[in-house]
C-alpha cells in the first residue's frame, strides 16, 4: 500500500509558475501592440487636430453635420451649416475635416 501511494504523487510539472505567466505575458504585450498603441495615437491625432481648427475650415460633425466655421472660442466653435444658419457645437464634436470635393 505504500508503494501506491509513492507512486500517485509523480513529478513535479515542468515550468511551474513561469508556464502559466508567460502566456498572459504575451497576450498583454500583443493587445498593446494592436489595441492600445494605435488607439492612443489616433486620440492625439484628434486633439492636434480640435486645436488647430480656425475660422473657415471646413468641417464635419461626429453628429455628420456639415459646416464652415464662423467663431471660433476656447470651448466651443460656432458653424455655419447654410446661409444665416449657424449652430453652436463643442470643438470635441468635431469629427474631422471636409475635403474640397465634400
Amino acid at each position: 500500500m505504500l508503494s501506491v501511494a509513492w507512486a500517485s504523487n509523480g513529478p513535479a510539472p515542468a515550468g511551474g509558475i513561469l508556464s502559466f505567466i508567460m502566456p498572459l505575458f504575451i497576450i498583454i504585450i500583443i493587445f498593446y501592440f494592436l489595441l492600445w498603441m494605435p488607439q492612443k495615437k489616433k486620440q492625439r491625432e484628434h486633439n492636434e487636430m480640435v486645436k488647430s481648427l480656425k475660422k473657415g475650415d471646413r468641417v464635419i460633425t461626429t453628429g455628420g453635420i456639415y459646416g464652415t466655421i464662423t467663431k471660433v472660442k476656447t470651448n466651443y466653435l460656432e458653424i455655419e451649416v447654410e446661409d444665416k444658419i449657424h449652430l453652436r457645437v463643442k470643438r470635441s464634436a468635431v469629427s474631422g475635416l471636409r475635403t474640397p470635393e465634400e
